[in-house]
């Protein structure tokens, strides 16, 4: 449900590049110029996952705060967890702009930033600056032009273990040369011993830190079962389902269709659900998943997690309704706990997945 604050200055920020708004979000999440929760979640949304106690659900997906700086605002929104990044070992300028637009007929986004981002060292440094406590993951990437990525992968843990509440691997960016390549058996077999080599040295000097992989929704049956028998092989914590696609079926004569780039938002909600009931199916619920894509209105993030999906992820979803978004899935999301007779989020998670599944099944992908 959209607020009547964010109503008023809808039509301005819509009127601004995409890209000079969303500086202008962080500005204001800066300077403390946002809405705090009236109460705290119900009980019925929390909930234990990969060894973290979430007060709820709800967290906001990597990309809005790519350099770490204002993770503890975000939580402050009401959030149960917030995600940095994605974030690579040297800065990086991203792709030229403008690189994001909107796609406002269809509530979609094409974007085409390419990992901009500061580098490790100042993120780190504000992480390490955080006063207040609250699950904060860290998304890593690599450099454009790196020729051995897995290397950038492994300096990400390195450099971020004692700072992670837990770590996300992207792999499924469009907009980086060669990183969804990343996704292929033996690649991410090789990429993710040597990331997980890494995070249990580190984890020998402090806490052991949970491990997720982030994939694509373009994703065929049986690659898609090579990432689960892999993720399942190695025993990965969790997985992030999914990233931006590169088709546009779903958005057809829509504005903005004809650029490159991946596509977010409520046309991504079927596809990347999908995809995240048939990985939940495949890994027979083994793996918890945080579901991403489309997610509007307490009723898209409830088939999330109906799907298969365990934590959900928002981003798109507020350029459109505003923060006020993240209050009203919380109670929503509560409310239909009870009225389907469910104690807990837990009871919900992937009751609907075979059902969800049959729609990955006659994807064209």
């Amino acid at each position: 449900m959209t607020n009547p604050l964010f109503s008023l200055v809808q039509p301005f920020i819509t009127r601004l590049d995409p890209e000079t708004a969303h500086g202008l979000a962080i500005q204001a999440l800066k300077a403390g110029i946002y809405p705090r929760p009236e109460t705290v979640a119900p009980d019925n949304l929390a909930q234990t996952v990969f060894g973290l106690k979430f007060a709820n659900p709800v967290g906001i997906a990597a990309g809005f705060d790519k350099n770490a700086e204002v993770p503890d605002a975000i939580l402050r929104l009401g959030m149960g967890f917030a995600e940095v990044g994605t974030l690579t070992p040297l800065a990086q300028s991203g792709n030229p702009r403008p690189r994001i637009f909107r796609l406002k007929q269809k509530r979609g986004v094409i974007n085409r930033l390419g990992f901009n981002n500061d580098g490790h060292g100042p993120a780190l440094s504000r992480l390490q600056q955080r006063q207040q406590n609250g699950i904060v993951g860290v998304n890593i990437g690599a450099n454009k032009d790196t020729a051995d990525k897995t290397l950038d992968y492994v300096a990400g843990i390195q450099t971020f273990a004692p700072v992670a509440s837990y770590f996300t691997v992207n792999i499924s960016s469009p907009n980086t040369p060669g990183l969804r390549g990343l996704q292929q058996r033996d690649e991410l077999d090789h990429l993710l011993a040597a990331v997980l080599s890494q995070r249990d040295a580190c984890a020998k000097e402090q806490v052991r830190v949970p491990v997720l992989v982030k994939i694509a929704p373009d994703l065929n049956e049986a690659k898609l079962k090579d990432i689960v028998e892999i993720c399942l092989e190695r025993e990965i914590d969790g997985a992030i389902i999914s990233n931006t696609t590169i088709t546009r079926d779903s958005v057809q004569g829509a504005e903005n269709t004809g650029e490159t780039g991946g596509l977010s938002g409520a046309p991504l909600f079927e596809k990347s659900t999908a995809v995240l009931a048939r990985f939940h199916v495949l890994s027979a619920g083994k793996i918890p998943l945080i579901g991403v894509g489309g997610i509007d209105s307490a009723q898209s993030a409830y088939a999330k997690i109906t799907a298969g999906a365990t934590l959900v992820q928002l981003y798109t979803g507020l350029i459109y309704e505003g923060v006020g978004l993240v209050g009203s899935i919380i109670s929503g999301l509560s409310d239909l706990l009870t009225r389907d007779g469910y104690e807990n989020i837990t009871d919900a998670v992937g009751t609907r997945a075979e059902e969800w599944s049959t729609k990955f099944n006659q994807e064209k992908v």
